[in-house]
């Protein structure tokens, strides 16, 4: 079983490897690492191609995790299920197949979070589009949904493992926006 285990979490952290922004803006001739805020994710391909190629990063990022976790909780319940979730986040914010350059996770982590925890979810999903709605700033409601979703996980889940798995995901997402929160505090942040 440990061999299973350890095959799955791998193949899930090549799953999260997936360059969706990449994909979809090299078929524009750009490069979002190069372009806009240089981060390769959903917002900054929906400022420098449009809405429909933002739409479909954030459809497959969001896939990525979705799809990791489904396959853990098949094979052997919520704690592999976990392990895929981070293994996905991890593929895509430190995807070995670009020299560990890679995204924030948000999309990744939400799509694993709808898959376990359903509620929690629905409820950081509605809390990132009212906050990116009134602040006009995807990195104010990503921040925001980083803080509430171990807390909701903690609160609606009575399991120990959950809220430590949510709680190291949502600190890691965190630090790969400290640029954002220095440019927040400088007033120099993009917006949607």
């Amino acid at each position: 079983m440990a061999f299973l285990w350890v095959l799955v979490i791998t193949l899930c952290y090549f799953l999260g490897n997936l360059p969706s922004a990449h994909l979809v803006s090299n078929r524009r001739g750009l490069d979002p690492t190069q372009s806009g805020s240089g981060n390769p994710g959903a917002t900054n391909v929906l400022r420098i191609i449009g809405r429909r190629a933002g739409a479909l990063v954030l459809l497959a990022d969001f896939s990525k995790g979705a799809l990791s976790v489904t396959a853990g909780l098949i094979i052997d319940g919520t704690s592999l299920g976990l392990g895929c979730w981070v293994a996905s986040v991890l593929g895509h914010i430190f995807p070995v197949t670009r020299r560990f350059q890679g995204g924030k996770g948000v999309a990744t982590g939400a799509g694993g979070c709808w898959v376990l925890f359903p509620l929690v979810g629905a409820i950081c999903s509605i809390g990132f589009l009212l906050i990116a709605k009134i602040s006009k700033k995807a990195s104010v409601a990503s921040i925001s949904i980083a803080i509430l979703m171990p807390l909701c996980v903690g609160l609606l889940n009575n399991e120990i493992n959950a809220l430590i798995f949510a709680t190291a995901l949502s600190i890691l997402i965190l630090v790969r926006h400290r640029s954002n929160l220095q440019r927040l505090l400088s007033g120099s942040e993009h917006s949607i």
